[in-house]
């Protein structure tokens, strides 16, 4: 039996000898010293560049993710350069493997969420209704509600006030910012926790408004973040903790192991 055959296509970029195209834009000319990194990411997911107004946001989405601390995922990625200090791209690929349901990923999730109640933006609908909806559909499937809650930034993440902010200067504070803020009280109403919209929830509804396919969300964060990965890893190859952790964490996981003195 013969095996139906596709063609081998990509649109993305081509070159030749001399040039480079992306999109149909000549690299050197048309893009170098021209397009910023946030807005060649907007390229890469959309294929074309951003209006003023989308550059400016989704640039605040994407720099909000670079960064936050002493994470699981930057934790990884300094264990792995303490290990293989001459494989600088295993350390970042270590930290970004930890971007799932918890950590970053969890914007596909929210946006999953978010654009499968509200598939169409312009339809008529009670967005409490439907949050409190989504939040019972989220509760009897034994589920978090994504984009909802911090361990950390209680009563409120610093990062969400500002990201809609944004939104609403540039045209972006629709119907899926409004349902994941209504998300956030239907959640607490229903569990009587303090659970904030958080920077993750934000983008997922951002990334709604813009119209992004929910699949491609946590790329997002998969970009940004790796960014932050190369600075906790030049800050690891100067001020070492990696070895520290290890220590330290042996040394307490083990130590009901070890004989009493005396």
């Amino acid at each position: 039996m013969t095996r139906p055959t596709h063609p081998i296509r990509s649109d993305i970029a081509w070159s030749t000898a001399d040039q480079i195209s992306v999109f149909g834009r000549d690299l050197p000319t048309e893009i170098l010293g021209q397009v910023n990194l946030g807005d060649m990411g907007f390229l890469e997911i959309t294929g074309r560049l951003p209006t003023p107004h989308e550059s400016r946001m989704f640039n605040a989405m994407a720099v909000c993710l670079v960064e936050h601390g002493i994470t699981p995922s930057a934790i990884a990625a300094r264990m792995t350069y303490a290990g293989a200090p001459e494989s600088m791209q295993a350390a970042v690929a270590a930290g970004l493997c930890g971007l799932g349901s918890v950590f970053v990923g969890s914007i596909e999730t929210c946006a999953r969420l978010l654009r499968e109640g509200l598939p169409d933006p312009n339809m008529q609908t009670d967005l409490n209704a439907l949050a409190q909806q989504l939040v019972t559909q989220c509760r009897e499937a034994k589920q978090i509600v994504p984009g909802i809650g911090h361990p950390l930034h209680k009563p409120i993440d610093p990062r969400t006030p500002r990201l809609f902010e944004i939104a609403r200067e540039t045209g972006f504070a629709g119907p899926y910012v409004a349902l994941v803020q209504a998300l956030a009280i239907a959640a607490q109403a229903a569990t009587g926790k303090t659970l904030p919209v958080n920077a993750t929830g934000a983008i997922a509804a951002l990334c709604c408004e813009m119209g992004f396919d929910w699949k491609i969300c946590r790329g997002i964060g998969v970009m940004a973040r790796a960014v932050g990965l190369v600075g906790h890893i030049l800050e690891e190859s100067r001020q070492p903790i990696a070895q520290e952790i290890w220590f330290r964490t042996e040394d307490e996981a083990s130590a009901h192991r070890r004989p009493k003195s005396g």
